[in-house]
């Protein structure tokens, strides 16, 4: 693979635009390619001369090197190309490249290059030192919290009674000195004015006592020591400095514990401004709550370290390259002055991140892991998700099985005639409802199968917006298989209760059979509900949090993840009548004889059906309105209004269902043609981001990651005709072969195929923020609060 691709492929996707612009530094040296080829053709082979000319060199020999005539410790400075100087840009170090050789022909476009080049570094130098920056700052506020665990530690593992402070202290230092101070030496006050100070290793002092929890502690102690100090020989500390730490149980004076865990009855307490109780309580289940999330948090800094790492070495290789480029085109030899400037800079020699990452390895391993560096590092570095054959393999054949099902249920319907007996017309106002469930919920698994494939494709970062944890994120395989296995079950059930007669002898129908879609729902649900760590257990506990969410929409805080599914529900409404359909048929109908009052007598059954149309928008609705109040953003309330009218709609819709009256429809054409035209405006252009008149790209959007833009005019449009599918329940469109069951069924699945290519451009424009922001880490709410006064005083 060349460079540039692979350049491209390690990118960390919300920092593309702070990366050196390889691809378009390329394309300035193929322009000065091309110059030197117009200016200095090759010479003409002779036409007598059928062989290459090289074959007619001289043969140098394999051992003769090349011979310089200025010696490499007095170059010459007239023959250079370039003079670079690091310069002071705003506060952080940059370049400027002076061209030297201005009178050769064609030296316009190289000056082009290198003013490009520097502007490249620039930009490069200024966005890493930035974020050495906010790392340092993050080191400094986990060390604080460092200290109020190791208190906390202390407070619970010793009883009140008996409590010897000295020999507690003593105990903790020997447990501590080394990775706390060593986490604490990389953050120092002057790190922000000048990087290369010496940092001093902060050392608790020790007595004589050492206890530990196994008798290897100070052993471990002695060596962990001796591999900080090996890791910072280049540091010394001055004789008379003296640091002065603040004793750990001290600490607790200054702290309150964060309420990270949101409840309903939190967030009821915060509505009503109902003073909260922050008091340390110094028990063992606090303790755990403690540093779970503080090693959550570890974790996070970890990966923020692992990623800067890669983006400095990405680029100083980028630069490399490049200048390697630049030399083999110009025959110039300006790589070797220009790569010293870029060594010599803070970007080149900088080792903060690879010696902070050390310490936090320190650190982790040392309080999280229990001293196991096996076990710590698997936490901190997990390996990548392997894609496992048995995944494909397992795929085809359930999609194999799914298309064999398929044409043999359309042999079977055709060979037997099975759409003019008498009782098909029961069958479809019956069982199809039944079945149709599960056709929805493939369709809506396979249209996401296809969204997450292109996702990758087009580099649009979802396990990180999602907020998945690392290495359980589902990929389009594990969704196919999922989606194809319960096709397999679900068609297998249909063939198996394809009867369209009764028993003559019982003058009934199968009792098992009829009971197949309900024991086929119930499996479905009994899988996703499982406790057990088996079949996805993250993904389904995520899924089960985001519902959950979703039901109780106010009481909780907003996330993306769980306005998504809402939205979600919104495209599956007729999936949710089916359910309720379920409930009425199998709970109060004779499934023994295919009956059921379900869609026209029952009251109760009419009345549930509103509701289930409308628990999906509810849900939206509030969801708006919570941030609404949280973040004083008008646009929720539009979003909110959006949502409101589209209730409105539903309830006429369904009404005029019901009751063919002029007045419904009416109602139902006027509000329903407004909230399609309000829905179908946010889709484009405020969920989307399109239809921006003066972009770069016409009525599109500034950034745009598939390279074809007809594909977002088509996704435009098709998002506006399925938008107003709803059309065929106002107009009652009827086709003489179609059943009005199996109408409403397209109908719903032209939504979904909508809600599908919604799903795509709306993570797009999503990511796209993020990298405009260059977001790119989850923010881990940490354990600890410090009282910001007392900060202030000390």
């Amino acid at each position: 693979m060349k460079f540039g691709k692979e350049f491209a492929a390690q990118m960390v996707p919300e920092w593309q635009e702070a990366y050196m612009n390889y691809d378009y530094l390329k394309t300035l040296l193929k322009e000065i390619h091309r110059f030197k080829q117009r200016t200095r053709p090759p010479a003409a082979t002779p036409q007598g001369l059928k062989r290459k000319m090289t074959l007619y060199r001289a043969f140098s020999g394999l051992t003769q090197r090349h011979r310089n005539p200025i010696s490499p410790s007095m170059p010459d400075i007239e023959n250079q190309p370039i003079l670079v100087n690091s310069v002071n840009l705003n506060g952080s170090q940059g370049s400027e490249t002076t061209f030297l050789m201005t009178r050769d022909e064609g030296a316009e476009y190289e000056l082009v290059y290198f003013k490009r080049l520097d502007d490249e570094f620039n930009k490069v130098s200024k966005f890493y030192g930035s974020k050495v920056d906010e790392v340092m700052k993050e080191a400094t506020e986990l060390n604080k919290q460092m200290d109020a665990l190791i208190a906390f530690r202390i407070k619970v593992e010793n009883p009140p009674m008996g409590f010897d402070r000295s020999i507690e202290m003593t105990h903790l230092a020997s447990n501590v000195a080394v990775s706390t101070a060593a986490l604490s030496a990389s953050t120092p006050k002057g790190a922000k004015m000048n990087r290369r100070v010496s940092m001093v290793m902060e050392v608790i002092e020790e007595g004589s006592i050492h206890h530990g929890k196994s008798d290897d502690s100070s052993i471990d102690d002695k060596e962990e020591r001796q591999e900080t100090v090996n890791q910072n020989v280049e540091v010394q500390k001055p004789n008379n400095l003296k640091v002065n730490r603040p004793a750990p149980l001290e600490v607790l004076d200054r702290v309150k514990l964060n309420s990270t865990l949101e409840t309903p009855r939190s967030t009821i307490k915060g509505f009503l401004k109902y003073p909260e109780n922050t008091e340390l309580k110094f028990s063992r289940k606090n303790l755990n709550k403690v540093e779970e999330r503080l090693k959550r948090a570890f974790v996070e800094f970890y990966h923020k370290l692992r990623l800067l790492k890669s983006y400095n070495f990405l680029n100083l290789l980028a630069f490399s390259k490049i200048m390697k480029k630049y030399d083999k085109i110009t025959g110039r030899n300006a790589a070797k002055p220009y790569m010293k400037m870029v060594d010599d800079s803070y970007l080149g020699s900088s080792e903060e991140v690879t010696k902070l990452m050390e310490r936090v390895e320190a650190t982790f391993i040392k309080h999280f892991s229990n001293s196991n560096r096996s076990k710590g590092m698997r936490v901190l570095r997990p390996k990548a998700k392997r894609e496992r054959h048995r995944i494909t393999f397992s795929t085809g054949f359930f999609a194999g099985c799914t298309a064999a099902l398929i044409l043999a249920l359309i042999w079977i319907i055709r060979a037997h005639d099975i759409l003019n007996h008498e009782g098909s017309t029961q069958y479809m106002e019956t069982l199809f409802p039944l079945y149709s469930l599960f056709g929805f919920v493939v369709l809506h698994m396979l249209m996401f199968a296809a969204n997450i494939f292109f996702w990758r494709r087009y580099r649009v970062n979802y396990s990180f917006i999602f907020g998945f944890k690392e290495g359980t994120e589902f990929g389009y395989r594990e969704v196919l298989l999922l989606s194809f296995g319960i096709a397999v079950l679900a068609l297998a059930s249909v063939h198996a209760n394809l009867d369209m007669e009764m028993d003559p002898k019982t003058e009934d129908y199968k009792a098992l059979t009829e009971l197949l879609p309900l024991f086929l729902l119930i499996i479905l649900l009994a899988i996703l509900l499982c406790p057990f760590n088996i079949m996805y257990y993250s993904n389904r506990f995520f899924f089960l949090t985001c519902l959950f969410h979703c039901i109780c929409a106010p009481l909780y805080k907003v996330t993306l993840p769980d306005f998504f599914l809402a939205d979600q529900f919104t495209s599956q409404v007729q999936a949710l009548r089916s359910l309720e359909f379920y409930i009425c048929y199998y709970g109060w109908g004779d499934y023994k004889h295919r009956r059921s009052d379900c869609n026209s007598s029952s009251v109760v059954f009419t009345t549930f059906g509103f509701i289930v149309a409308v628990i999906p928008y509810m849900s939206r609705l509030l969801q708006c309105l919570r941030r609404l109040f949280e973040e004083k953003d008008p646009m929720q309330g539009y979003n909110g209004l959006k949502y409101f009218l589209t209730i409105v709609a539903v309830c006429f819709r369904t009404a005029y269902s019901l009751d063919k009256g002029i007045s419904w429809k009416v109602l139902a054409w006027v509000v329903s043609a407004i909230a399609a035209i309000v829905a179908t405006y946010w889709d484009i252009v405020v969920d989307w981001g399109l239809l921006q008149r003066r972009s770069k790209n016409r009525w599109l959007r500034d950034k745009l990651l598939i390279p074809h833009k007809s594909v977002y005019f088509a996704a435009m449009v098709l998002n506006v005709s399925l938008r107003f599918a709803w059309l065929q329940t106002v107009l009652n469109f009827k086709v003489d072969f179609l059943h009005p069951q199996a109408m409403i069924s397209i109908v719903a699945s032209l939504e979904i195929i909508r809600r599908g290519i919604w799903n795509f451009f709306r993570l797009e424009n999503e990511h796209l923020n993020n990298v405009g922001k260059y977001r790119a880490f989850k923010s881990v709410p940490l354990p600890f609060n410090y009282d910001e006064d007392e900060d202030k005083e000390d």
